[in-house]
């Protein structure tokens, strides 16, 4: 099934000028065209709409997988212990094991997702939280070198850019600034919407 995504401005991520009213053609995994949803619209009348506010960019990679994903704990709501992830001391006196872990790296993963998030970079050690991220469909890519800040779920750098037989990854946000993320898209699979 071929499904359109468009929003008030696509931003391509590879140099690129920014398309108002941009658009892209998703059939399964890969994109099929980039464009202005009008030309894919009339070249494509049976297509699925999807009409997003804001911006579609490329997703975005997180530079701080091991620092958020194996380095922290996101707590269950369930749990007495917050929202905010869990690190340091704090983390050593929770008494981890590997379920704990993957259950922790996929509530990582889905407020990873909410961000806009399509990779991560850093080697992760731990097979549950590896197989929580690969599940998701977030990739995992190399780190040259370690980033500087402290670990945040946010990001500015985009992953692969948009472009016709590239793989149908990206994110849509609420303004140019990527602050407020309201999809996600992972191989053409709608893995976060905002509610």
């Amino acid at each position: 099934m071929l499904t359109i995504h468009t929003a008030d401005l696509l931003i391509p991520g590879d140099g690129r000028s920014p398309l108002p009213g941009g658009a892209v053609l998703v059939e399964g995994q890969r994109l099929a065209a980039v464009e202005v949803y009008e030309e894919l619209a009339a070249a494509h009348p049976t297509a699925r709409v999807r009409r997003w506010p804001g911006v579609l960019t490329p997703g975005l990679v997180n530079p701080y997988g091991p620092e958020l994903l194996e380095q922290a704990y996101h707590p269950d709501p369930r749990e007495d212990l917050g929202s905010e992830p869990i690190s340091g001391e704090a983390l050593e006196s929770l008494g981890m094991t590997d379920a704990r872990w993957g259950a922790s790296a996929r509530r990582g993963v889905q407020r990873m997702l909410a961000h806009g998030v399509v990779a991560v970079r850093g080697e992760l050690r731990r097979p549950a939280v590896i197989d929580a991220v690969h599940r998701s469909g977030l990739t995992i890519e190399q780190r040259l070198a370690d980033p500087v800040g402290r670990p945040s779920l946010t990001s500015e750098s985009f992953a692969n850019p948009l472009l016709p037989q590239a793989e149908a990854t990206f994110a849509i946000f609420e303004t140019p600034e990527l602050t407020t993320c309201v999809a996600t898209v992972i191989k053409g699979r709608l893995l976060h919407r905002r509610r």
